[in-house]
């Protein structure tokens, strides 16, 4: 098969979606920096003790307990991002 230069070029459509879906990704004013927050779930006090109850029922050296050290965690982290 011959080389020819159509071979390694892409489609005029295809670059102008490609320009289109990125544009959309650079909307608003690029000189301040936006922070892109995880939003936080809001537990109740009863879910928080009933929780508090099933982690204290598992059996000992349960991965879920570290499991759920590490999601606290990274509540921390989302909760840390959106303050100001």
């Amino acid at each position: 098969m011959p080389f020819t230069a159509r071979c390694w070029t892409q489609p005029r459509a295809a670059l102008a979606a490609a320009t289109i879906f990125l544009t959309a990704c650079a909307a608003g004013n690029s000189d301040t920096p936006r922070r892109a927050c995880p939003p936080l779930v809001e537990y109740s006090r009863a879910e928080q003790a009933r929780v508090a109850t099933e982690v204290a029922a598992l059996p000992g050296g349960a991965v879920i307990a570290e499991w759920l050290a590490d999601y606290a965690v990274l509540r921390a982290q989302a909760r840390a991002c959106q303050t100001p």
